[in-house]
């Protein structure tokens, strides 16, 4: 075998996950190969052509508070843009980008090759190289080749041994026509790990040409509404419209006579699939009381009359398909140009990480996205970005950064998949982020910048662009909105609004505690607010509306705080312990736990376990 030369890094996979790695670790002065099994996959967007969401709007504005690129990216192909939830609580509004998938793979791959620190090869990793000392070496290819390396960071997404499976057809390939990696689980399972087999599916593209949008409910996206990226002040124009339709009983009728032929119901499909994406012949069939389901049918390019038919995902045959697809109104004369299908492929259990992301029992090897079994674009680069970080501090022999649950999104999303596991493809969701109200996307920047700053992501003009910020919110709180309005000023504005006048002056900080008062408002109205930055004065309303809520919520995290600053000695015996039970004994043996927050959030560890473990351990 050649052996052609050494990285300080090799990236496995060049998907969402492994270009945010890749970034990562070149842009911290570390040399990078990053080995994809095709160029035309680099950020591909192999499913839903769209960026955020919910919960996943707030991993992307984190992820680029850090320093990474996906929100960079998604502002600059973005078509439509929609602020999601806002009849709800700030803390769960969410952005959610429309993009051009062709356009973002392009411009995310001219970023990855004029990165200088990156060399990129298409090629297939068949082998993963370790020393005496179990630490990882290099890594070989399927051409023979061999390359030196201290640090792997592997971003497999659903390559490994996928099957691409619609009706009675089965393929091995990748999505989209992709091909798969077919060595590299045998390599994991000689180095010890344990793969398991997980399934995500995919809805038809059908021809733009052949659609009646007049049926169909048109659905516009936000006006004046900010981007993902915190170097942006305000969005590109973008006002391509997305539509609505729904299923009807026609649909569900043409699925129920033909259920025995789903590789989902039949036994076809062994894997265990998405709970929260499921295909229409799961809703159908688990939901038997709705007689109909939104349908969007969402735009993949400004390149292609692709359209993307966003609730039909499905592994129904290509006959049925079909006609459950015509029996949708608006597409009663659809052509199907690529054909829905489901996709199985292998995956790693999580547990088997540490909350650096590096493989416990294998030195240097990091892995994120999907290939730790969770399910979603925006997902998978919070994972890469936050692999690649560690995989640098990891080749500076330094200690590795952790986001906690009360810090950021990507500390729960990681903390769920090393602490608790998943037994099946696992999405983010603000529901899963106890300390949520704190984690809104609006502040992600506040949150975390200083942390990207010091880490040597963040530039010195978004760290200044952060500064001014803070002392922006500084100013509104402490000065400027704590000024009193004339009870005739108010008078007219209270008139103005149809509200009971107050019987006393009020300052602009209690006019925004009301919940039928908006910074937009008091912006309108009194002048000298007029030319106050907007973005920054919606947050400080948040802050100032939700006071209450977040002391509180502060001091549940100060408690949490408190067991989290307990740490474990790496070589506890827990078989010693007496008093834990056997459950808690092995639990916490397999997963290993930093300190007694993370081992209190174990499956299987009880409340009464951990005050054990306290009275063992720190009884001193």
């Amino acid at each position: 075998m050649k052996n052609n030369t050494t990285y300080d890094a090799i990236v496995i996979g060049a998907g969402h996950a492994g270009v945010e790695a890749g970034l990562s670790l070149a842009r911290l002065n570390k040399s990078v190969l990053l080995v994809t099994l095709s160029l035309d996959s680099i950020s591909n967007m192999a499913c839903n052509p769209n960026i955020g969401g919910t919960a996943k709007g707030h991993l992307v504005r984190e992820i680029d508070a850090l320093g990474g690129q996906m929100g960079i990216t998604a502002d600059e192909a973005v078509l439509q843009l929609r602020m999601l939830n806002l009849s709800k609580g700030a803390a769960v509004h969410s952005l959610r980008g429309q993009e051009d998938k062709i356009m973002y793979h392009l411009n995310m791959k001219k970023i990855v090759e004029n990165e200088p620190n990156i060399t990129i090869l298409q090629g297939e990793v068949v082998n993963i190289l370790t020393a005496d000392d179990g630490s990882v070496c290099g890594v070989t290819t399927d051409m023979g080749n061999t390359y030196n390396t201290c640090t792997i960071v592997l971003c497999c997404g659903v390559y490994l041994n996928s099957d691409i499976i619609i009706g009675e057809w089965r393929k091995a390939e990748g999505p989209s026509g992709f091909s798969r990696a077919t060595s590299l689980t045998e390599s994991l399972i000689s180095h010890g790990m344990t793969i398991r087999r997980f399934k995500t599916g995919t809805p038809a593209r059908v021809d733009k040409k052949t659609i009646d949008f007049s049926k169909m409910t048109e659905q516009m996206g936000d006006k004046d509404i900010y981007p993902f990226s915190f170097i942006n002040d305000k969005s590109k124009p973008c006002d391509v419209s997305c539509y609505l339709t729904y299923t009807n009983e026609n649909t569900h009728q043409i699925i129920r006579d033909n259920i025995h032929r789903s590789p989902l119901y039949n036994g076809t499909i062994k894997s265990i699939g998405p709970r929260y994406c499921p295909s229409i012949e799961d809703k159908v069939m688990r939901f038997a009381d709705k007689d109909r389901h939104q349908i969007f049918i969402e735009p993949e390019s400004m390149f292609t009359d692709e359209m993307y038919v966003q609730g039909m995902s499905s592994s129904l045959p290509i006959d049925v398909q079909l006609e459950m697809y015509r029996s949708i109104a608006g597409m009663e004369n659809v052509n199907i140009m690529r054909y829905a299908y489901a996709i199985e492929y292998d995956c790693i259990d999580s547990t088997e990480l540490d909350s650096s992301l590096m493989v416990k029992n294998i030195k240097g090897l990091f892995t994120a996205g999907q290939i730790n079994g969770s399910s979603g674009y925006e997902e998978a680069a919070a994972q890469g970005l936050i692999a690649g970080i560690n995989a640098s501090l990891y080749i500076d022999k330094k200690p590795p950064f952790i986001l906690t649950r009360d810090k950021a999104y990507i500390g729960v999303l990681i903390d769920d998949l090393v602490t608790k596991g998943t037994n099946e493809p696992y999405r983010m969701m603000t529901a899963r982020a106890e300390f949520r109200l704190n984690l809104r996307q609006e502040n992600a920047d506040i949150r975390l910048t200083v942390d990207g700053y010091e880490l040597g992501l963040v530039s010195k003009d978004r760290y200044d662009r952060y500064l001014r910020k803070t002392e922006l919110i500084e100013l509104y709180i402490n000065d400027i909105l704590n000024k009193h309005v004339q009870i005739t000023d108010l008078t007219d504005f209270f008139n103005s609004i149809g509200e009971s006048i107050p019987s006393r002056s009020l300052s602009y900080k209690d006019m925004l505690k009301r919940a039928t008062i908006s910074a937009d408002m008091i912006m309108s109205t009194f002048k000298e607010l007029s030319e106050l930055d907007v973005r920054v004065l919606r947050e400080v309303e948040t802050m100032i509306k939700y006071e209450g809520y977040l002391t509180k919520q502060d001091a549940s995290i100060r408690e949490l705080k408190k067991l989290e600053d307990r740490q474990i000695p790496s070589d506890t015996d827990y078989s010693i312990i007496e008093g834990l039970r056997l459950e808690a004994k092995q639990k916490l043996a397999k997963i290993a736990p930093l300190n007694l927050g993370q081992a209190s959030r174990i499956s299987g560890v009880s409340p009464a376990d951990i005050t054990v473990l306290m009275i063992s351990l720190f009884k001193k």
